[in-house]
């Protein structure tokens, strides 16, 4: 797809942590590319790379790969309104609170958002989705376009710590029903945002507590492990016990699951279940889907954060250690790349998805 046939965006949140893995995925981006960068209203005005406190490697907004012009730092930052920052795509990495009101604004307006924030996730209209677990429950999106009579809509991705076990867990699943799960997380810095969590509080430190984590994980796990009924989705019927802490890691969670399986698999079975896993978005070659989305390790220690968190760009997840549990029957170690897999990429490899199945309006 040339550049003047890519299908015009707008990021909400630009200058936020999420909000520019937005924009350093878009700028190099074969389908999309950005025509508005939204903010508040504090930035309105102002240029990007001034309002914004850059996070990633290179120069602020990125720079795209087979051009020589700079990113996006000189683009001027507008309103995060339908007036201002209209698109037919938005993707959204707004926090919740101001997401209840811009997202339904934009889906009225007629664009599509791909949102990051919590706040429709458990709307039963709302696909909450995971292209290669539930890529069925897109259909939801004609729900509210009849509903609405329009056509946008909102489409929202999952919190990050349920997107890496929820990948984890999709294909063990399907292949053997899950019954039981009883998960310790250990979470990095990146998902509390920026400034984040202060120095003095977790450098040397394990804090074992996240506001609301343990009671969205289980809620939006079973939700993406449903099935799509008569417009609705019928959570899977399994028992979820989440326990999560904030470690000191830059990007990259870590998960030590143990699983109950209906038909008590060997871990070998279980591996091989992992390794072979695929999903539409593999099927389809879609630009931001890894080769691989479960990577399956058989070093004792692996994975890990540093050797492994940015393999696929980030949007794989790696398993490793699976072994017998004395309790609930298998084991294993899961670890996926928070920001990316967990957030911005989550809600690109959405956007292609829909696109490849002719959702959107170019």
């Amino acid at each position: 797809m040339g550049s003047a046939a890519r299908i015009p965006v707008t990021v909400l949140g630009a200058t936020g942590v999420v909000g520019q893995r937005f924009v350093a995925r878009l700028v190099q981006h074969p389908w999309f590319r950005i025509e508005h960068l939204a903010a508040s209203e504090r930035s309105v005005g102002r240029a990007y790379a001034e309002a914004c406190t850059w996070q990633l490697p290179g120069e602020t907004g990125g720079r795209h790969a087979n051009e020589s012009h700079a990113g996006c730092g000189a683009r001027t930052l507008v309103a995060a309104t339908p007036e201002a920052a209209f698109a037919p795509v938005v993707f959204s990495a707004l926090d919740s609170g101001p997401a209840r009101d811009i997202e339904p604004a934009f889906a009225a307006a007629g664009a599509v958002v791909f949102s990051n924030a919590s706040a429709f996730r458990m709307d039963p209209v709302v696909p909450l989705l995971v292209p290669e677990v539930n890529a069925a429950h897109l259909a939801l999106l004609d729900t509210q376009r009849v509903r609405s009579g329009g056509r946008g809509g909102i489409v929202c991705n999952p919190n990050c710590t349920a997107t890496v076990l929820t990948l984890a867990l999709a294909p063990l699943h399907r292949a053997f029903g899950v019954q039981t799960v009883m998960m310790t997380s250990m979470q990095a810095v990146s998902g509390a945002g920026w400034p984040g969590v202060s120095s003095l509080d977790i450098l040397g430190n394990v804090i074992p507590y996240i506001r609301d984590e343990e009671e969205k994980v289980p809620e939006e796990t079973a939700r993406m492990l449903g099935t799509l009924r008569d417009g609705a989705v019928v959570p899977a019927d399994l028992t979820l016990s989440a326990a999560c802490h904030r470690v000191p890691v830059l990007d990259g969670h870590t998960e030590a699951v143990s699983v109950r399986l209906r038909g008590d698999p060997s871990p070998e079975a279980v591996a091989e279940c992992l390794a072979e896993f695929r999903g539409e978005p593999q099927e389809l070659s879609l630009p931001s889907a890894p080769e691989r989305p479960v990577y399956v390790h058989t070093a004792p220690d692996r994975p890990q954060v540093r050797r492994d968190v940015q393999a696929g760009g980030g949007m794989s997840v790696h398993v490793g250690r699976v072994r017998r549990c004395p309790v609930l029957g298998i084991k294993f170690v899961v670890m996926g790349h928070n920001a990316e897999r967990g957030a911005a990429g989550a809600s690109l490899l959405n956007a292609e998805l829909a696109h490849a199945r002719g959702l959107l309006d170019a």
